[in-house]
């Protein structure tokens, strides 16, 4: 199964693009789950120590659904808008909170297959600053960070939104980058996941 984890409070660009980026993947015959901060209640990790002790986490919020398609994941997207340079607050926030996840096992992100895509209401607004984010989180839980390749995505897929869900749907290197990355994506999880 790939989970797309949308890190955008708004139903906008963000929800657009990984949505497309599940359905190529649909079509290659994965299973897919759409899961979005929209809507939610995350609270934010407080790096109280509880999960050390007692392998959950503190806060009984929406986050127990994510951690249940997140174990069965083989392969993990998070797709988040650029704020001030970087993630949104709520993508650092699940992330964050996965510390929990971790702690009730050592192992539970090993291995997984991770893309990241970015959107950016610049043409330069931060987005491979919010991929190297999405990136170190995967590196750091022992998952194999995926992307396009060089020549166009280097880091995984890329937008410029201009802020309107209109220039995303017209950003043609954007989509561009998204099939690279998805591409590349999905040949690791064949290769080394299970659909």
């Amino acid at each position: 199964m790939i989970v797309g984890i949308c890190g955008s409070p708004r139903e906008q660009a963000t929800d657009y693009v990984l949505k497309e980026a599940l359905k190529t993947l649909g079509e290659k015959g994965y299973e897919t789950r759409f899961w979005s901060v929209r809507g939610k209640r995350l609270g934010f990790c407080t790096h109280c120590d509880f999960c050390l002790k007692n392998k959950e986490c503190a806060f009984k919020d929406d986050m127990q659904e994510l951690y249940s398609l997140l174990k069965d994941a083989k392969g993990i997207i998070f797709a988040s808008p650029v704020y001030n340079g970087g993630v949104s607050a709520q993508t650092k926030a699940i992330m964050d909170r996965c510390r929990a996840a971790v702690a009730s096992d050592k192992n539970f992100f090993r291995g997984k297959i991770g893309m990241g895509i970015a959107l950016g209401g610049d043409r330069i607004g931060g987005q491979e600053a919010a991929l190297q984010q999405i990136i170190t989180f995967y590196v750091l839980n022992g998952m194999i960070p995926v992307s396009g390749g060089f020549f166009g995505a280097n880091l995984g897929a890329t937008f410029w939104s201009k802020d309107t869900l209109e220039s995303v749907k017209l950003d043609e290197e954007g989509f561009r980058s998204l099939r690279k990355t998805v591409k590349r994506f999905a040949d690791y999880v064949e290769r080394y996941g299970e659909k």
